[in-house]
């Protein structure tokens, strides 16, 4: 059997992957059966060789090989004549690649092998020429309606419910990014214990929503609302963050909102995304509002101030709710007095 997995959504492609392990032998025996390849140095004839080597006190071998399709993506903006400006590439010649369906056509019944991969684009030399000899499924990234039910479907496979304004609330804060989306849903199960989950409990339990908090902190003191920001910081205190934690978590917003000026001026949303990849769309559309709002002078001053904070409170010479106090105040009134 061959299976062909790729695609941006890799937490389905692995719940496919372990699906395909389930299907076949003991998790302990399969163990021992299984191999697991870099596809980026792989040669045909060692994956030949596992391939072709017979399963110990087992009916399969898994072989899964990583990352073998990106090693012949096309190189962007060159040509197939080698000029760069193309709007296609050209990806490199798959040499003795050529010859992989004819190595699944020869390897043993018992070999079950499976190339997975990231986003590969359609036109992937490697990709046509293998595909008409295994089960190709392909995981986009989830977003939407299909998120919205991919939600919905997980919750009741955990024996939950949940409000459609609460799902909205998930797929606002948690974004595309399954593998987080999976941990929120988890916790919000366990917290509900049977009844429907609500949007209030995703904004009481969501480690996302209390992430917003720290974006809605930074846009008061941005603003010089220093009576809002000081507001929010002593409401971030009372749930319990400890001032080291709300540090850490302002100086983060600042490091993004410095990475958005790093990348100059007028960056696409794709560069954003690609840079920032870790931010719901939410937290991708206010760091670049926020990088609007701050130039490269405030930036520094604000670094230097986090640090000056970061010290008087590691050397006692402040405690913590006064230097994070005496920190929001003076950031929110040197952005008050810019503008």
């Amino acid at each position: 059997m061959f299976y062909i997995l790729y695609g941006e959504d890799d937490f389905s492609l692995w719940q496919a992957l372990e699906e395909i392990r389930a299907d076949l032998d003991d998790p302990q025996m399969l163990a021992v059966n299984t191999a697991r390849l870099d596809g980026q140095s792989l040669t045909l004839n060692e994956l030949r060789n596992n391939c072709n080597t017979t399963p110990f006190l087992s009916l399969h071998r898994l072989v899964v090989v990583d990352g073998l399709l990106k090693r012949f993506e096309a190189m962007p903006g060159k040509s197939r004549s080698g000029k760069r400006g193309a709007k296609t590439g050209v990806g490199p010649d798959i040499g003795e690649w050529q010859d992989l369906p004819l190595l699944v056509e020869q390897m043993p019944h018992s070999t079950v092998l499976v190339i997975a991969d990231s986003e590969i684009r359609s036109a992937n030399p490697l990709l046509n020429r293998v595909s008409s000899a295994a089960k190709v499924k392909v995981f986009n990234s989830l977003k939407g309606e299909r998120l919205r039910n991919w939600i919905g479907q997980q919750i009741a496979k955990q024996g939950g419910t949940i409000t459609p304004q609460a799902v909205s609330h998930l797929c606002q804060l948690v974004g595309g990014n399954l593998w987080a989306m999976n941990n929120e849903v988890s916790k919000l199960v366990l917290y509900a214990q049977g009844r429907p989950i609500t949007e209030d409990d995703v904004g009481q339990l969501s480690s996302y929503a209390h992430e917003t908090s720290i974006f809605v902190l930074v846009d008061a003191v941005l603003e010089g609302r220093n009576a809002k920001a000081q507001d929010l910081l002593c409401r971030l205190c009372q749930e319990g963050y400890s001032a080291g934690h709300i540090l850490a978590m302002i100086a983060r917003q600042f490091r993004l909102i410095a990475l958005v000026h790093e990348l100059g001026s007028g960056p696409s949303r794709g560069q954003l995304r690609g840079e920032l990849s870790t931010l719901p769309s939410y937290g991708l559309d206010r760091t670049t509002r926020q990088a609007s709002l701050y130039d490269p002078q405030r930036l520094q001053h604000a670094y230097h101030k986090l640090a000056e904070a970061d010290m008087a409170i590691k050397t006692g010479r402040w405690d913590e709710q006064s230097a994070l106090e005496l920190l929001v105040a003076d950031l929110s009134m040197s952005q008050s007095q810019g503008s």
